[in-house]
């Protein structure tokens, strides 16, 4: 069976990132898309000139909808739009609960999204409060580095600073991180995965850092490529690498739009991505 992957996020009406980052991701690997939509966003390559939460009860219909009929195999949330929100989906997405009774457990990848690439604020102080139930939910969180120094109230400015930070998120929640590091003032980027039962860490580079400022929605990609492959039934590592290598491809492949941080190159990368 196709993987079936559900994307809880914003949209962007720019293509870049968001819901539309996300289908295009699942979608290229081999993934069938379902979303619920939690936020509309009027943004392109510039900015974001204006944020409109959707109603919680209508995303979690979006959600029940979808369960209900199709099937969920892993969950990506991203942007949220509201603490009720998250609050309601930390309370509906139980990785421990399987949406129908000969399903496995929903695999769930939480991007703690919280400022888009262009510095426009998209959770409030109360949205990223209520993340910390949330990511007790996930399976894997994906902070990068302002991210998680939001979440941990430590600064972080080398690689050593980014595992300290992970491992204290991942012990303080009981859930898997992937710090990322391309924040990180370094021309090569690493990253960092922490398993939080036997603080365990192993990290995913140091690889070249592609130069380019058409990187909007790198963080979308990712988190919708693991959860892809986890979808698939394949191991959490494997998923991260693969995902990691697509998104690499995509950043190659970008196609060029706007004046600002532009969209990544999703189709495009295909000619580029080992099958």
């Amino acid at each position: 069976m196709i993987p079936r992957v559900l994307a809880i996020a914003g949209s962007d009406s720019g293509g870049g990132a968001g819901i539309q980052a996300d289908i295009k991701t699942i979608t290229m690997l081999g993934g069938h898309a379902m979303t619920a939509i939690t936020a509309i966003t009027a943004q392109n390559t510039l900015g974001v000139t204006k944020v409109m939460p959707v109603p919680t009860d209508m995303v979690l219909a979006q959600i029940d909808a979808v369960v209900g009929d199709i099937g969920v195999d892993a969950v990506k949330i991203g942007m949220i739009g509201s603490a009720r929100t998250a609050w309601a989906l930390a309370e509906r997405l139980d990785p421990q609960r399987p949406c129908h009774e000969s399903a496995p457990p929903m695999q769930v990848v939480f991007d703690p999204v919280m400022v888009a690439t262009s510095g426009a604020v998209l959770a409030d102080d109360e949205t990223i409060a209520a993340f910390e139930a949330l990511m007790r939910r996930s399976t894997l969180v994906t902070p990068n580095v302002p991210e998680l120094e939001i979440l941990t109230g430590r600064k972080i400015a080398t690689v050593e600073e980014l595992l300290a930070a992970a491992l204290v998120l991942a012990k303080r929640t009981g859930t898997q991180i992937l710090a990322k590091g391309g924040h990180l003032p370094t021309d090569e980027v690493y990253d960092v995965h922490v398993i939080s039962d036997e603080l365990n860490s192993y990290g995913y580079g140091p690889r070249p850092r592609i130069q380019t400022r058409h990187s909007h929605g790198t963080g979308c990609t990712l988190s919708s490529a693991i959860a892809t492959g986890l979808a698939s039934g394949r191991p959490i590592a494997e998923a991260i690498l693969d995902a990691q290598n697509y998104v690499r491809a995509t950043l190659e492949a970008a196609p060029g739009l706007g004046a600002g941080h532009g969209p990544m190159g999703h189709g495009l990368g295909r000619a580029h991505f080992p099958v």
